[in-house]
């Protein structure tokens, strides 16, 4: 079962894909999140959730003082998913999901002050997303990317300066900001 970890829906469950993600852990969700409010990340922050899966993390930014939410994923069950977890916690008007892949959406992509991106850990050229997110992600935005341990480590484009890293079991976690 996942749930919002904390805020104004904090235990509140989410539907999950029936199979093709892997849901960021709720341990892992609280350290991200503790981070992200320490630096100041959420409060109004309009949020990319890209890969969203079930929309956990996207969601969870609503939940702790984000703005707006996009939540991104190319897969149809997923994507059905986010659109109901958004129903079910009355975000209708706050967050929009969107059926396509993050390659596509990034061409046109509205700017963002905090990005999430949980690509499948077998992505092949995360670089080249980060190319882009590095152009969306506002001055003073962050940048936030959940691998597997044994992935290759995040190289961030300029200029995106890397802020932190960080290891919760199997799960890397790679944080960056934009001056």
């Amino acid at each position: 079962m996942t749930r919002i970890v904390a805020g104004t829906l904090g235990g509140r469950t989410l539907a999950v894909p029936p199979r093709g993600t892997r849901p960021t852990s709720e341990r892992v969700r609280e350290a991200v999140f503790s981070r992200l409010e320490h630096l100041g990340a959420i409060d109004g922050a309009r949020v990319l959730d890209l890969y969203a899966g079930s929309g956990a993390l996207g969601l969870e930014a609503l939940s702790r003082g984000a703005s707006s939410a996009v939540l991104v994923d190319a897969d149809a069950a997923a994507a059905r998913v986010c659109r109901k977890n958004v129903a079910a916690l009355g975000l209708d008007r706050c967050a929009q999901v969107v059926q396509t892949s993050v390659d596509r959406y990034l061409v046109s992509a509205a700017p963002a002050d905090l990005v999430f991106a949980d690509p499948p850990y077998a992505l092949e050229g995360l670089d080249e997303v980060l190319s882009v997110v590095a152009t969306v992600v506002t001055p003073g935005g962050t940048v936030v990317v959940e691998r597997a341990t044994r992935a290759a480590a995040v190289r961030w484009p300029e200029p995106l300066v890397a802020d932190d890293d960080r290891r919760y079991g199997e799960t890397h976690v790679w944080t960056a900001r934009r001056p």
